[in-house]
């Protein structure tokens, strides 16, 4: 099927449009050095494995699993999270697209709505995108503290679209759990060389040049 065929297509963020996994990994390695290599190497592990997974989440396991400290407060995830936007939102918003996204997304929004649904926070979100320059090609941009599957849910019903005729894309495991259970298609993006996260049933592609056929 045509990715045109398709009612709407959701886009994750990061690792599928634009290539800022790498940015994101670096970011929790700096945000805990402090705490020693062997902290910081259960982190970048836990993060790689839970792409997807928003950042307050990852805290607060790391608090729990890795730091074996009391919760956080509010306040000490709030300033987590300042230092880690800090590390990242200039790196993403000049980070490069991933293959054929930029050129997929101008031929495809004019004929079908485009949305994003990503663990990022859904205001820093809309920073890089509008930043980007994509704001105009997305009917809307979803981002945490609300869950994927959430996320998704909200879309096919703010928007009355059909879940088996719209398309998710995505390049983590939460992203095709969560599109399962709103009954909605998947495709896997796994970048070349990388471990394929998803279940040997699942179609992926390298990148999104592939689609503009």
């Amino acid at each position: 099927m045509r990715v045109t065929d398709w009612q709407a297509i959701i886009f994750d963020f990061d690792g599928v449009l634009v290539e800022s996994g790498d940015i994101k990994t670096r970011a929790f390695a700096d945000l805990y050095q402090s705490y020693g290599e062997t902290v910081v190497n259960k982190v970048v592990r836990y993060h790689s494995l839970n792409g997807g997974l928003s950042r307050y989440q990852k805290f607060r396991y790391f608090q729990q699993h890795f730091l074996e400290m009391p919760p956080l407060t509010q306040d000490e995830e709030q300033e987590l999270d300042r230092r880690f936007s800090k590390l990242v939102v200039e790196a993403v918003i000049t980070s490069e697209p991933v293959p054929g996204a930029n050129e997929l997304i101008h031929k495809v929004s004019t004929r079908i709505p485009l949305f994003i649904a990503s663990g990022t926070p859904e205001i820093e979100l809309n920073i890089i995108v509008t930043r980007r320059g994509l704001g105009p090609y997305f009917t809307e941009v979803r981002g945490s503290p609300k869950s994927k599957q959430t996320l998704i849910a909200e879309i096919l019903s703010t928007h009355s679209l059909t879940p088996t005729r719209v398309l998710m894309i995505g390049d983590a495991l939460i992203d095709y759990q969560s599109a399962q259970t709103n009954n909605v298609a998947f495709l896997g993006r796994v970048r070349t060389g990388d471990k394929n996260p998803f279940p040997e049933q699942v179609n992926t592609v390298s990148d999104l040049n592939t689609l503009l056929t």
